[in-house]
C-alpha cells in the first residue's frame, strides 16, 4: 500500500532541505527523500580538503544563520554537520536510505519508486543534486593504462595519486583548489579555458564592500530577468563561473604550470590545443558533472536531454526541479541562491491549490510563519 503526499521532494542535500523549509510554511503534507545513509553526507564524500568557495555569510539555509564568522569559509565536514543540525532544528521530514529508483504518474498522481516503498503525490520537487555524473571526454580512455585517472567526485587526497607529475582538466573552482593542493607535492598542469576571476580576496577587510557587491550581482544583476544575466547565462553553462576564493597569482606561487586545453590523446599521452602532449602519470577530470535522472519515466525531457523547465517549473504540472546551474541566477547553485529558488517554486505550488488539505496523519507545519522550530 502506498503513502500518499500533497508533495514529494527527491533529494535531501542544500536544494532539498531549502525547499522542505518553504513547503513546511505551507501546511501541506510533504516529505523528503535522500538515498545517503545521514543528511550531508552527499558533502562527506568531497575531497578530504574541500572549502565552501564562498564565505560563511553566503552559505546559511532560510530560516538561519552559519554558525561561523561571516568571512571565514567552512570544510566539507563542517557544512555537511550544519545540514544535518539544520534538518533537525526545523524538524524537516528527511527520510534517509531512499534512492528513488522510479518516477512516473498513474493518471491521477505522481509515483515514487524508492527501495521497495511506493508513494505517491501531487506534486514532486526533482532536487537530488546538479553534480551526479562527473563529465569525461570520450578520449580519457585513450590515454595510456599507466596513467592513473581520477575525476572531481572520486579524488579525495594527494595519496590517491601513483608518482609523478599530473594533469588537473578544467580550470574552475574545483580544479584550480585541487591544482593549489597538488603542487605541494609534483608537478602539476592545469588545463583549461581560464573562467575570470574575483581580482581582491574577497575575505580582505578592506575589499568586503567590494564582495557584498559582487555577491549582491551574483543573485540581482546576473539573473534571467536582466539583459546581463540573460547575455552571461550560455557563458556561464558552457563553462563555470568565475574563480572566487583561489587567484592566478596564488597558482603561480604554488608553481602550477598553466596550459591550453586537453583536446585529445596521442600515443596514450594528453593532446593540448597547442599540439603538445604531456608526460604525466595522473589526471584528474574537473570537467563538470551533469545530473542523473535516468529514472524519471515521464516525457520532460528536450532534445539535449536535459529536463524542459522554466525557473524550475516544468511542462507536467506539478513537477518541478530545483538546483540547476543558472536556473533563475548565477547564484541559484549556490547555497545561498538555491534557498530564493525554492521558495519561488513553493509559492507556485501553494497557488496552484491554494485550498488543499493536509493529508491526515502527516503533519507538515514544522515551522512557524517566523521561521523558528515550532513546538511539536
Amino acid at each position: 500500500m502506498s503513502e500518499h503526499f500533497y508533495t514529494v521532494v527527491i533529494g535531501g542535500g542544500q536544494a532539498g532541505l531549502a525547499m522542505g523549509y518553504h513547503l513546511s510554511r505551507l501546511k501541506r503534507s510533504y516529505v523528503i527523500l535522500d538515498e545517503n545513509p545521514r543528511t550531508g553526507d552527499s558533502w562527506r564524500s568531497r575531497w578530504d580538503s574541500l572549502r565552501l568557495f564562498t564565505p560563511a555569510r553566503y552559505d546559511a539555509f532560510p530560516g538561519s544563520r552559519y554558525p561561523a564568522p561571516p568571512w571565514s569559509y567552512p570544510s566539507r565536514e563542517e557544512f555537511a554537520d550544519y545540514l544535518s543540525s539544520y534538518a533537525q532544528t526545523f524538524n524537516l521530514p528527511v527520510r534517509t536510505n531512499r534512492r528513488v529508483t522510479r518516477l512516473g504518474h498513474n493518471g491521477h498522481s505522481f509515483t515514487i519508486e524508492a527501495d521497495g516503498q511506493r508513494l505517491e503525490a501531487d506534486n514532486v520537487v526533482v532536487a537530488p543534486g546538479w553534480d551526479r555524473k562527473p563529465k569525461v571526454p570520450a578520449f580519457a580512455g585513450q590515454l595510456g593504462p599507466a596513467i592513473r585517472q581520477l575525476t572531481a567526485a572520486s579524488y579525495q587526497s594527494p595519496e590517491d595519486l601513483a608518482p609523478g607529475p599530473v594533469l588537473v582538466v578544467g580550470a574552475g573552482n574545483s580544479g584550480a583548489e585541487v591544482a593549489l593542493e597538488l603542487a605541494s607535492t609534483r608537478k602539476t598542469y592545469l588545463s583549461g579555458r581560464h573562467p575570470g576571476q574575483i581580482p581582491w580576496p574577497i575575505d580582505a577587510v578592506a575589499a568586503r564592500p567590494l564582495s557584498l557587491a559582487v555577491f549582491f550581482a551574483f543573485s540581482h544583476v546576473l539573473n534571467l530577468n536582466t539583459p546581463a544575466g540573460r547575455k552571461a547565462l550560455p557563458h556561464i553553462l558552457a563553462h563555470s563561473g568565475p574563480l572566487v576564493r583561489v587567484k592566478d597569482r596564488d597558482l603561480v606561487r604554488a608553481g602550477v604550470e598553466r596550459v591550453p586545453r586537453t583536446e585529445g590523446a596521442i600515443d596514450g599521452r594528453p593532446l593540448l590545443a597547442d599540439g603538445r602532449t604531456l608526460e604525466i602519470t595522473n589526471v584528474i577530470w574537473c570537467t563538470g558533472f551533469r545530473p542523473d535522472l535516468a529514472w524519471i519515466d515521464l516525457p520532460v525531457f528536450g532534445p539535449d536531454g536535459q529536463p524542459e523547465q522554466v525557473r524550475g517549473i516544468a511542462k507536467t504540472r506539478g513537477l518541478y526541479f530545483l538546483g540547476a546551474t543558472f536556473q533563475q541566477s548565477l547564484a541559484s547553485s549556490m547555497v545561498n541562491g538555491v534557498g530564493r529558488d525554492a521558495a519561488f517554486i513553493a509559492r507556485h505550488i501553494a497557488a496552484e491549490a491554494p485550498h488543499a488539505a493536509t493529508a491526515p496523519g502527516h503533519a507538515a507545519d514544522t515551522v512557524s510563519p517566523e521561521g523558528s522550530a515550532a513546538p511539536q
